[in-house]
């Protein structure tokens, strides 16, 4: 079975604050506020993920409300998130990413989230796509107030009778030969005998 899900953040930009997105710490004036080191790309992330299995959002599993994740390393986060679908036989598939910021432009940092985004996630970078927009000047991350981000994740459940085998996940043997019996039940038709002449 494969699953889907849909993860968006909001942070707002503020002084004295390191800007942290996708891992990566970007030369800024300003940086994102949150409880944690407010790396708004990660937490969509996280969210997607979560949101694909059925468990939750960060705020149950990563509580604001919690001292122990002030300040916390969202790529360590990220990586207790991965090991926790692990646990409950979820592989991830894909995960594409959007950030949406006017200010800085993070083009040439994208190669270094996609990798810092597989490695925690334990996968190949090829299964990682992040991407960078503008609102052209609209809303409040048009007016450099904030930034956003949006991610959807695909992931792959073992236990429903999916396994991974080299680059991608593949049906187990049971579950492929329901598909086969499946399919030629569907498309194979027992010729009627002629009608009597």
């Amino acid at each position: 079975m494969f699953r889907i899900g849909q993860g968006y953040d909001v942070h707002r930009l503020t002084e004295g604050r390191r800007l942290i997105l996708g891992g990566v710490d970007i030369p800024h004036p300003k940086g994102l506020l949150g409880h944690s080191d407010g790396d708004v790309l990660l937490h969509a992330v996280m969210d997607a993920l979560l949101g694909a299995a059925a468990m939750g959002d960060i705020g149950k599993h990563f509580p604001d409300s919690d001292p122990a994740y002030k300040g916390a390393d969202s790529l360590k986060l990220l990586e207790k998130v991965c090991r926790l679908l692990e646990t409950q036989g979820y592989e991830i598939v894909n995960i594409d990413a959007t950030l949406v910021l006017e200010q800085p432009r993070v083009a040439c940092h994208i190669p270094q989230m996609r990798e810092h985004i597989a490695a925690a996630a334990g996968c190949e970078s090829e299964r990682i796509s992040v991407k960078a927009s503008s609102e052209e000047g609209l809303g409040f991350t048009g007016s450099g107030e904030g930034v956003a981000a949006a991610a959807v994740a695909l992931i792959s459940g073992n236990k429903y009778g999916i396994f991974s085998f080299g680059p991608g996940p593949f049906l187990a043997p049971s579950a492929l030969s329901l598909y086969v019996a499946c399919f030629c039940g569907v498309f194979y038709r027992k010729p009627l005998s002629s009608p009597p002449g």
